[in-house]
């Protein structure tokens, strides 16, 4: 399918729509990338090479932007939202990790989203992975707000040590939930107050955070109240998710992601069919 880039006029980041359709399409994504911010043309791309209309933008970090994932507004998201259902019938959210963690918060709460597909999320709020307004890392302060206030997290565990070269995270969040067990409940996303679809997909051998038992949380709270949720992983599979059409990523901070190119992509492909599911018919 032929389609039409067209960078945004106030803010780092792109359109990326079928040639044919003038404004917008029946379904509109936003397509936010984890922790790095970066604007994830690729995957909008890959998206609207089903017929959906996609949104991507670098979402903090950028003058006029919140510094870091340090009590970043989850109101911070409403501009891109509105964008996307003025134009569109339906929209839908695709986070990776921390933007899967903000989206899964945010849905709850903006009747506008349709669904949310999350790739390797959390089932819980964590500290923010940023310095705050002084620069420092600590004292350690939620990853979102609301409204102004903080929303309730979990903290990491300083005196686990992080191991590896590079370094893999997945022992500092397990032993963080039972250090803080005491917070675990007021930090826990309220998956079952988002009425839409939710995708889950995460890789048995992510070594950044353990998203497949994340995932499986978020299930379980979703299908406890009947709510529609689909779990998709493959177990040799890591942190990122490789959809079909897309590259290897790269950047972002060195960490071990778990994984390999195959089973990254293995998981991506055996994904694809509920990626369209949830997009909807009307992209074909």
């Amino acid at each position: 399918m032929q389609l039409r880039t067209e960078a945004l006029p106030d803010v780092d980041g792109v359109w990326v729509r079928p040639a044919h359709a003038e404004e917008g399409t029946s379904t509109g994504v936003l397509v936010l990338s984890g922790s790095s911010g970066r604007v994830e043309t690729e995957r909008a791309s890959v998206i609207a090479g089903v017929g959906a209309t996609a949104l991507t933008y670098r979402w903090f970090g950028a003058p006029g932007q919140p510094r870091g994932i340090w009590e970043l507004p989850l109101e911070s998201f409403d501009w891109a939202v509105s964008r996307l259902a003025s134009q569109c019938d339906r929209v839908v959210l695709v986070g990776a990790s921390k933007s899967a963690e903000a989206f899964l918060v945010y849905a709850a709460d903006d009747p506008r989203v349709d669904a949310v597909i999350a790739l390797s999320p959390s089932h819980v709020v964590w500290a923010g992975v940023s310095p705050g307004p002084d620069g420092a890392l600590r004292p350690q302060h939620s990853s979102w707000s609301r409204a102004g206030r903080a929303v309730p997290f979990v903290p990491y565990d300083d005196d686990v040590a992080v191991t590896g070269d590079p370094p893999a995270f997945e022992p500092v969040y397990r032993a963080s939930l039972r250090t803080f067990a005491d917070r675990v409940e007021a930090a826990t996303i309220p998956a079952e107050r988002f009425f839409g679809d939710v995708l889950l997909v995460a890789g048995g051998d992510d070594r950044v955070w353990p998203s497949l038992d994340f995932a499986r949380a978020v299930e379980a709270r979703r299908t406890a109240y009947g709510l529609p949720t689909t779990l998709v992983t493959h177990p040799d599979a890591g942190h990122r998710v490789i959809l079909p059409g897309e590259a290897v990523a790269t950047g972002g901070m060195p960490m071990d992601r778990g994984g390999s190119e195959s089973a990254d992509r293995a998981l991506g492909l055996l994904a694809w069919p509920e990626v369209r599911r949830v997009l909807g018919a009307a992209v074909g």
